[in-house]
């Protein structure tokens, strides 16, 4: 079993066939944002990301999403919740792309009816809720082949 830097122990991990730690502690740094307006899943997917040694920001709707980047802010990846007050997913997502921001976006929401419509906005990937920690190392396998 590999251990993330805080010592939890992922069997999916193991289970691609990772030889070493190095996949859990990328060889740049990677920065991602977390837009959801769920506490609970702000904490979860903050989490998930710490625990992968991923430095991350926490904002609650897709206008703070566009704000936190005409602030001048870039991340390497957006996990990007579909509904949110203020600015959907959806709207958010087809304006960052429209201000030319190429970070990876990944939908995370439990809405399946909606995800072609969010891909179409402008999605690299979508995973439906709960993140987990596979799920989330996928994401990052596609971050690392864009480098």
């Amino acid at each position: 079993m590999l251990k993330s830097k805080t010592g939890m122990e992922d069997g999916f991990l193991s289970s691609v066939g990772a030889g070493d730690s190095t996949m859990l502690e990328p060889p740049t740094e990677i920065t991602a944002l977390v837009v959801d307006d769920d506490t609970i899943n702000q904490m979860i997917h903050h989490r998930l990301l710490d625990n992968l040694g991923i430095r991350n920001q926490v904002v609650r709707n897709g206008k703070e999403a566009i704000d936190v980047h005409c602030s001048g802010k870039n991340f390497d990846l957006i996990l990007m919740d579909m509904e949110m007050p203020v600015m959907n997913g959806i709207e958010a997502t087809r304006k960052l792309r429209a201000m030319g921001i190429r970070s990876m976006i990944a939908g995370v929401s439990t809405n399946t009816r909606e995800r072609e419509n969010f891909m179409e906005a402008g999605l690299d990937d979508y995973q439906e809720k709960p993140l987990t920690t596979s799920k989330l190392v996928s994401i990052l396998h596609k971050v690392h082949k864009d480098d």
